[in-house]
């Protein structure tokens, strides 16, 4: 029996064995395989990117998740509130703590510059041969651009001005009034927005203008060009002259100095964000909103969440002195520049042009555009359809990608819109209609290393002086004080460069 019990015993302890063996087996073979996977998985480069987000939030993971399997990398994107960028950008190019791609805005490109001649970004022109569709980028913006005949960065596209008026047109209705056509219109229509109750709720709570801590992309520059002001500097008798010693410049002041004092903008308009500007005209605070034409569709969609009956309407023709006129930029609206410091070797920065060479792909591309077929759009007879009981969703997980799309404008990959929503389908007409009256910065393609240098300090002193004069708290006689210091600041020395800048291209055509 004790025989038998043993034999029996070790027959057991047998099959215990072999089945613990093939489950250890299994186990490290799992492993194994999860390991390789793992493995494979970090070997994707890894791209770190810093990019403004014009968007209360950033796109979901789904689509960045989706954008990485396509491209093949692990992307690690800082977003940035568009508001705030600027300092964010400034202090990580001061601190030297840059990511390995950097957006630059098109009004800040000259903080960088003189980073760009100390050799902190990789030059990226000779590269560009190398990819099917980098080297199809528009030879002049890339010019445009470029650093003393240098290719430094890839550029993202739009229109030359979307600049111009969003107005709450049931206010309009409510009030009896037509969309202003002129200057005088459109004070009479804010001054009316802001005294006669447009939104009929019987309270004194609507103001007819808001305004943000911004001259270039909130009211002041639009409004100026309305004016007549010059593009940043005016060509006269073959000089430079700087738009802020123009009586277009100090009638645009005096338009804004009797709109602050009459109470007719919001009084702390110095400090607002773009944020609040944005809510006030969302939340039925303020009637108009001057700036790009292409936020209504979103403004719209959010003034109807709050109020179903809330409409917006667009203007982009204000006539002025001299007729119709309003500010434009060139065609590139920022960069994507290349750290030395982040990005190590030739090699990795080819790695790293490849990603934004594939994102111009259609399937890529696309999906930066439009997001899912399906979920965020659908495609009728090869063209796109946005519906407009998706626009909320596209705003929320997909636009924001937009900032990240290279040559948005001109790349053929992209698939065409046959429907998109109406006021989203109105702004593109209207930005469209602007070039037929642009108002052009004559020093786009001239150089000056004094304003590389000392753009931020100059600008800063005629910015503060602006805010002052409309505040009140500066003269017309200490204005010109305070531009005759620019003078001596340094701003004689940028008119000088400017006009033999000029010069020498002329001498070359």
């Amino acid at each position: 029996m004790i025989n038998t019990y043993r034999s029996r015993s070790t027959a057991v302890s047998y099959l215990i064995f072999m089945v613990l063996s093939i489950f250890l087996i299994s186990a490290c073979s799992s492993e194994g395989s999860l390991g390789r996977a793992k493995a494979k998985d970090d070997e994707r480069p890894s791209i770190s990117i810093m990019a403004p987000l014009h968007f209360p939030h950033p796109p979901t993971d789904e689509i960045i998740q989706e954008l990485e399997k396509l491209t093949s990398t692990r992307l690690d994107i800082g977003w940035v509130p568009e508001g705030i960028y600027t300092d964010k950008m400034n202090t990580a190019l001061t601190t030297n703590s840059l990511k390995k791609v950097t957006f630059v805005k098109f009004t800040d490109y000259t903080l960088v510059k003189n980073e760009i001649r100390s050799e902190a970004f990789w030059e990226i022109g000779p590269y560009l041969k190398e990819f099917p569709n980098l080297k199809e980028l528009n030879l002049a913006y890339l010019e445009q651009a470029a650093v003393d005949n240098k290719i430094y960065g890839l550029y993202t596209e739009r229109p030359s001005s979307r600049q111009g008026i969003i107005i709450r047109e049931d206010w309009l209705d409510n009030l009896h009034l037509n969309k202003p056509q002129t200057l005088d219109e459109l004070y009479e229509v804010m001054k009316q927005f802001t005294f006669n109750d447009p939104d009929q709720n019987g309270s004194n709570d609507t103001i007819g203008l808001v305004d943000r801590n911004d001259l270039v992309y909130g009211v002041f520059k639009t409004l100026s060009s309305y004016f007549g002001t010059p593009n940043n500097w005016k060509m006269e008798n073959n000089q430079f002259i700087p738009e802020f010693e123009t009586a277009e410049y100090m009638n645009t002041m005096n338009f804004m100095k009797k709109l602050y004092d009459e109470k007719i903008l919001n009084q702390d308009f110095v400090f607002t964000s773009k944020e609040v500007q944005r809510d006030q005209l969302i939340r039925g605070t303020a009637g108009v909103y001057i700036g790009s034409m292409t936020d209504v569709q979103r403004l719209s969609n959010e003034a109807k969440a709050i109020n179903p009956e809330a409409r917006l309407g667009l203007i982009n023709r204000i006539e002025g002195p001299s007729g119709y006129k309003v500010w434009s930029i060139p065609n590139y609206n920022g960069l994507y520049v290349f750290s030395k410091k982040a990005i190590k070797t030739e090699a990795e920065l080819k790695t790293i042009l490849g990603f934004f060479d594939r994102t111009m792909d259609s399937d890529v591309v696309n999906l930066m555009m439009y997001g899912f077929e399906g979920k965020h759009y659908n495609v009728k007879d090869n063209l796109v359809i946005l519906p407009e009981e998706t626009s909320q969703l596209r705003v929320k997980e997909v636009n924001p990608l937009y900032t990240m799309i290279i040559a948005g404008l001109s790349n053929p990959n992209i698939m065409e819109v046959g429907e998109k929503e109406s006021m989203t389908a109105l702004a593109d007409q209207l930005s469209e209609d602007n070039e037929h009256f642009l108002v052009d910065d004559p020093t786009v393609q001239l150089s000056s290393e004094t304003y590389d240098e000392r753009n931020v300090e100059l600008t800063t002193i005629i910015t503060d002086a602006t805010y002052n004069y409309i505040l009140g708290n500066l003269t017309v006689e200490g204005f010109e004080q305070v531009v005759e210091r620019w003078k001596r600041n340094g701003g004689d020395l940028i008119i000088q460069q400017y006009n033999e800048a000029k010069e020498r291209m002329e001498a070359l055509k």
